[in-house]
């Protein structure tokens, strides 16, 4: 069966997520070949790319990720997006994401030990309480935007890990909306933090903050780049001055880090930090309601939390895909990618695989085994996993517990991110029954 290239390519534009992941062409391309090449058009202001080959099957998928020796992170990037210049590419590949064993295996043991299980024991009584309250918060008002309602959970969590003060939380907030958003105007050029109630250095970054949206010859400024990010940068180098004993931000400036990697890496909690329970969660909850028969279910037996969010997590990922580059000249799906190609694997593919997950677009908090692919797989499995769950866990049952009767508000449909690597919701709004 030939599928037409311009439907194959809706994968990739940006205004097909914005109806939502297309999991019916993911469906049908599965159905007829493993790998795909996709062409990359211009999108607005941004160019046209050379090209990419999508990995759509879920063994395919972790095939790739475990092999950094053939499909490299550093060699271009973890981005579709190529970036700019050799001076953006060379920035990027100072972040601990976009490296290769051994440099990256160094890099992550700076960090790692802020996700043991004993370090996450420390916090998870602050979660709990901060879950608490924003659930109280709301609890008699019958209606809320749910996605509002999460989001201040993972940025004051990583607030507390990184050691940034929290008058300065919304910072974080305004950085992942540029990096994450960039294809979304409501995000792209987020600036929700004023001066009043932030820190003093919190003040002197704004005067950072970048307002050219174009480069000297035109081309738009690229959104993960250092020109793009000063105000984010000129508040790093500043906080490390005066790190929170303990915080991850000591740990980076005690393990040895040069400028790049020190700016990358606090670029990437920060922003990676953030977004997975911000895209995850709301994502979660819209398809629990969606399926009123496993809300009731979980409110019957509520010590199906902990596979729930493994649900959530599987049926919206809240990362759609990530690029590797091919090292050498290698077969994989009965295509021959030629070496500096990029190859692209969907997430969101693999993890409604037929062939791993039994009938895989229904929604079950008591799906097990679930082999999902959602925080990846291999050296890049992410390190803040244990954290993410936490903290989805700890919202989860807290709404459960104390908005009882929880339901979408009719006529309110839910707004999605336009972006073709966050899967995220900017609105969701519910409503419950209150309670004085």
């Amino acid at each position: 069966m030939t599928l037409d290239q311009a439907y194959v390519n809706q994968i990739f534009l940006p205004a097909t997520y914005a109806g939502g992941v297309p999991y019916g062409i993911f469906r049908e391309l599965r159905a007829t070949a493993p790998v795909w090449w996709v062409e990359e058009p211009a999108v607005g202001e941004w160019p046209s790319g050379p090209g990419y080959w999508a990995v759509l099957w879920h063994g395919d998928v972790k095939h790739v990720l475990r092999n950094p020796a053939v499909f490299s992170s550093q060699s271009g990037a973890t981005q579709i997006r190529d970036p700019d210049s050799a001076a953006d590419l060379e920035f990027a590949r100072a972040m601990m994401l976009n490296q290769d064993p051994p440099d990256h295996s160094r890099l992550r043991r700076i960090v790692a030990g802020a996700f043991t299980p004993r370090a996450l024991g420390e916090l998870a009584a602050g979660i709990e309480r901060h879950a608490a309250d924003a659930v109280r918060e709301v609890r008699a008002r019958g209606e809320a935007d749910f996605v509002g309602l999460v989001a201040d959970l993972p940025v004051r969590t990583l607030a507390w890990i990184m050691g940034v003060p929290e008058q300065d939380r919304q910072l974080l907030q305004d950085w992942a909306n540029r990096v994450i958003g960039y294809q979304d105007a409501d995000y792209a050029h987020s600036g929700t933090a004023g001066p009043a109630g932030l820190s003093d250095i919190g003040r002197a970054a704004l005067a950072h903050r970048p307002t050219a949206r174009t480069t000297a010859d035109g081309r738009p400024v690229n959104p993960r780049s250092r020109a793009a990010l000063a105000d984010m940068f000129a508040y790093a180098h500043a906080l490390a001055e005066r790190p929170r004993p303990g915080s991850m931000l000591a740990r980076m400036r005690e393990g040895g880090l040069d400028t790049a990697e020190f700016e990358t890496m606090f670029f990437l909690f920060a922003v990676a930090g953030n977004e997975t329970v911000r895209n995850a969660l709301p994502g979660g909850v819209l398809a629990l309601l969606s399926h009123p028969e496993q809300y009731r279910l979980l409110c019957e037996r509520p010590e199906l939390v902990p596979s729930a969010v493994e649900e959530m997590l599987r049926y919206w990922p809240p990362v759609v895909d990530f690029r590797r580059t091919a090292a050498q000249d290698v077969e994989l799906g009965g295509r021959l990618i030629r070496r500096g190609e990029k190859v692209v694997v969907y997430h969101a593919s693999a993890n409604r695989d037929e062939t791993v997950f039994p009938d895989p677009d229904r929604f079950d908090v008591t799906r097990t085994p679930n082999d999902h692919v959602s925080f990846g797989f291999g050296p890049h499995f992410c390190v803040g996993a244990q954290l993410a769950r936490l903290q989805m866990t700890a919202m989860l049952r807290r709404v459960l517990a104390e908005l009882p009767g929880l339901a979408l508000v009719p006529g309110a449909a839910p707004d999605r991110l336009v972006s073709n690597f966050q899967n995220g919701l900017k609105h969701l709004h519910v409503r419950w029954r209150p309670r004085s």
